[in-house]
């Protein structure tokens, strides 16, 4: 079975040939346990820790078990997103709370990526065929949908929406491992950026010292909130 067969058997409703069986005393890994395993290694060292080998030893077994389950790398990918995928919950379309919803969505989907540090690299660049990630795209089209947005618009902006906060998410992956790093030094506080910013020469910058409070500004997600409300806005311009 080559590697196109094998992911989409897995929307299939099993057979008897594919209940896992027990051989002697140890059990056939599934994918389920692949899955489970893989967001454990993520949360406690983070994606770029994750390996098929380091896989395949927390699941005490060979790269040849693993490879039935996972065509590769970039499969496993997809079935933690879309993992995460299916813990979130999609309100039905209202027009007169479109907003609100799509907000929410974005919001859970940024929580969900949050907990496993890095992991939204995998979001980047993807071509989902897992049905959690169509629906979870699916329904956040919808809800643009209802809420008057063009189709076309609507489209690209579940796109847009989907990027941006994978991306939110992976700079502060980034930002994390970072400053645990012992030679961490670039990672300053709000008041040295000030300080820094303030001491540049006012011909050169005059618009980055006399606004540096303001381009310093910000504490916890303030600024996911703002660009989200940006973009959902823009949506009704188009």
């Amino acid at each position: 079975m080559n590697a196109k067969d094998r992911r989409a058997a897995r929307y299939q409703p099993p057979s008897p040939d594919t209940v896992p069986r027990t051989r002697g005393r140890k059990a056939l890994i599934t994918v389920e346990q692949v899955v489970d395993t893989a967001l454990d290694v993520v949360a406690t060292e983070g994606f770029e820790a994750l390996t098929m080998r380091k896989l395949a030893t927390a699941l005490d077994t060979g790269p040849a078990s693993l490879y039935a389950h996972v065509v590769n790398k970039a499969d496993l990918d997809e079935l933690l997103i879309g993992r995460l995928c299916s813990e979130l919950e999609l309100p039905e379309p209202d027009a007169a709370t479109w907003r609100d919803q799509i907000r929410d969505v974005c919001v859970q989907i940024r929580d969900q990526y949050l907990k496993y540090p890095g992991i939204s690299r995998a979001a980047l660049a993807m071509f989902p065929t897992d049905l959690e990630i169509v629906r979870v795209s699916e329904g956040m089209l919808a809800i643009l949908l209802a809420g008057g947005i063009a189709p076309q618009a609507a489209a690209w902006a579940v796109d847009a929406l989907l990027l941006y906060v994978a991306a939110y998410c992976l700079e502060a992956a980034v930002v994390r491992q970072r400053s645990e790093q012992d030679d961490a030094a670039w990672v300053l506080d709000r008041d040295e950026l000030i300080r820094r910013f303030t001491a540049l020469p006012v011909e050169t910058f005059p618009n980055t010292t006399r606004y540096a409070p303001e381009i310093t500004a910000g504490e916890g997600h303030d600024r996911f909130d703002f660009t989200l409300a940006a973009m959902i806005d823009g949506c009704t311009r188009r």
